[in-house]
């Protein structure tokens, strides 16, 4: 299902906004104006750098390139940057106040890519100091509000960029899943979210949390329009050590053709596009934990799946509660080293008036990392200290292996394992303050893919507790993300769950 070409812009898919600029029903300069006087009066804490005359004049080229006849599938489409890819003129903050007045002199690699398209860039979105957390409560400029109840967090870390494309302040944004943190905002803010095969999208300009697992992303309203934004993210690059030297793919294209295994079983018709189709469902993903309203929806998104023509089949993913300690252990010591560099004496917070160069460095990361960064440095810092780094870190690895390995026998059965994205529905606002850990063990469902390297999409499939969104999530081998949007895309042609936007 679609939604009418007479709704209002910001309720718009990107092919319907393409389909307004080429018609020249409405101008690049008109669409973004229209959504930077929505972020003006939105009270969500979306956005933490708004820059008006650099997103016009972005407009103003994007308005020059369609009248001399341009046609590109984001070219004058607006989109919004997760505060973690470094922007060019634009505050590059990863929500600390370590950056607060970091102002980038260069571009990342997906913003770089996203402008060459034609995007034009509305701001920066509010994230969890840097990347680290499942609420976007632990921001420098404080938490983003779910769109759906303001009481309630959206998820994190790219929670500013859901509550955004939800909240109809941006068409599509871009976001980083280090362990969940595309997927789970998606689904608590009724949203679609994709991460791609660890790889896929250059990491070069994205201010690192853990490097063997932080991966760009793509929110937007429908698998259609994070097909388009994922399109012109990923692909090589040479800048990025860890970028995968692959042909790109068009996903729009991709999307398109059956989602099936060429000469499996039947033949797809108009009412059964996922026939031949095989949807493992982990049976660890459905048991002690999991909210009843929240198995609720993703039970019936199954049974959705099944109606068009797809197979359920039992699959197993023995190590899945191990994720969650293999995860907050290599997580967090690659976070350790990659934030040392942030010692007060090259760039970034610097403490007034040290005493000596010990005083300079202990208060300026003492002041500007927040509770969460510290909390995860420590942990980190000491599973790589002497006498550690064998009894943990290479431990957690060793689990790394061989719950990728579980992954893998289950992929020689299925074509594609859907579950649900997180336990519960959005909690509210300062819940889990008190409790670290009950952040931690939201992300059981999704730290899995990211530490085997996997793709994986959350897709809006129902409400449950407070009328809060669900997600369903779909999970590929690797460089599956064509079939993960072409199956999503189908869901989405027989449900109407990611029309549904916030009243207000």
């Amino acid at each position: 299902m679609t939604a009418p070409t007479s709704a209002p812009l910001h309720a718009r898919p990107v092919s319907a906004l393409r389909a307004a600029l080429d018609a020249g029903e409405v101008s690049a300069r008109s669409l973004a104006e229209h959504y930077l006087a929505r972020i003006a009066t939105s009270t969500l804490n979306a956005f933490v750098d708004v820059r008006p005359e650099s997103t016009l004049e972005q407009a103003r080229a994007a308005d020059e390139r369609l009248a001399r006849g341009e046609r590109a599938p984001l070219l004058g489409i607006p989109v919004a940057h997760k505060d973690i890819f470094v922007t060019r003129g634009w505050r590059s903050t990863a929500g600390s106040r370590m950056l607060a007045d970091y102002v980038s002199p260069f571009d990342a690699t997906v913003v770089e890519r996203l402008a060459a398209a034609g995007a034009v860039c509305l701001g920066k979105t509010n994230c969890d100091e840097f990347a680290m957390g499942s609420s976007n409560e632990h921001s420098h400029f404080g938490p983003t509000r779910n769109p759906w109840d303001p009481a309630a967090i959206p998820g994190g870390s790219s929670g500013g960029s859901a509550a955004a494309v939800a909240g109809g302040l941006a068409p599509i944004a871009t976001g980083t899943d280090t362990g969940g943190s595309v997927r789970q905002p998606a689904a608590m803010c009724g949203v679609t979210g994709i991460k791609p095969t660890y790889g896929r999208v250059s990491r070069f300009g994205m201010i690192a949390f853990a490097s063997s697992l932080d991966q760009g992303g793509a929110f937007g309203g429908s698998a259609a329009d994070c097909a388009a934004l994922l399109s012109a993210m990923a692909g090589f690059d040479a800048r990025d050590a860890t970028s995968l030297e692959r042909p790109a793919e068009d996903y729009v294209a991709g999307m398109a053709a059956p989602p099936v295994p060429a000469g499996r079983g039947e033949a797809t018709t108009a009412s059964r596009p996922l026939a031949g189709l095989r949807v493992g469902v982990p049976k660890e993903y459905f048991g002690e934990g999991l909210a009843p309203d929240v198995e609720h929806a993703v039970r019936a998104g199954l049974a959705t799946l099944e109606s068009l023509g797809a197979a359920l089949v039992d699959v197993s993913l023995p190590r899945t509660r191990l994720a969650i300690p293999a995860y907050y252990v290599i997580a967090p010591a690659e976070a350790s080293s990659n934030l040392s560099r942030f010692d007060g004496v090259r760039y970034g917070h610097r403490a007034k008036d040290p005493t000596d160069l010990k005083d300079l460095y202990r208060r300026t990361r003492a002041e500007g990392f927040g509770e969460e960064v510290r909390r995860r440095i420590m942990v980190g810092t000491y599973v790589l200290s002497h006498g550690y780094y064998d009894a943990y870190y290479l431990q957690a690895q060793k689990l790394r292996r061989l719950i990728a390995d579980d992954f893998a026998a289950a992929f020689s059965t299925v074509d594609v394992i859907a579950g649900p994205v997180a336990p519960t529905v959005a909690w509210d606002l300062g819940d889990h303050s008190s409790d670290p850990v009950r952040d931690y063990l939201a992300d059981v469902y999704t730290l899995g893919a990211s530490l085997a390297g996997l793709p994986g999409l959350s897709m809006p499939a129902g409400f449950g507790a407070k009328d809060r969104p669900v997600g369903l999530q779909l999970i590929a081998d690797r460089f599956g993300e064509s079939r993960l949007l072409a199956v999503a895309d189908r869901f989405q042609q027989a449900t109407d769950w990611h029309l549904r936007r916030p009243a207000a």
